[in-house]
């Protein structure tokens, strides 16, 4: 089984920083920093898309790019885990005829993203394909 590790420090307030092996991301409530649920919703959109992507690139599927925007939705309830959430994926200068290939490629990007698996446990999850020229 694969490892991964992080550290986070903070301050005596939720201030603090995510330190990955990769990188670093500030964790607070300021304008410049992530809140719990934007890094969540990050790590969803990362991991569906390089799934998706690994997938595409296999198949030799040919694009400009691709956006994603999630956003969700959190239940009244105590604990308030999420209740909703929507994917956007906007697939860029995609050869249209080949767009079954792409949709196939994005149910895999679902069905094989762990991240996706775990949130759809307490949530439901919609994603909608566009693609753009």
């Amino acid at each position: 089984m694969a490892v991964d590790k992080i550290s986070m420090n903070f301050s005596n307030q939720f201030e603090g920083s995510l330190i990955s092996p990769t990188g670093q991301v500030e964790i607070g409530e300021k304008a410049d920093m992530m809140k719990p649920y934007h890094l969540l919703f990050g790590a969803l959109g990362a991991c569906f898309y390089s799934t998706f992507v690994s997938v595409a690139n296999k198949k030799r599927l040919e694009f400009k790019g691709a956006s994603l925007e999630i956003e969700g939705s959190k239940r009244e309830e105590l604990p308030k885990t999420l209740d909703y959430v929507k994917m956007t994926l906007t697939i860029k200068g995609a050869d249209q005829s080949k767009k079954e290939q792409f949709m196939r490629s994005v149910d895999y990007g679902v069905q094989y993203c762990s991240i996706h698996a775990t949130i759809s446990k307490v949530a439901k999850i919609d994603l909608e394909i566009n693609f753009e020229d």
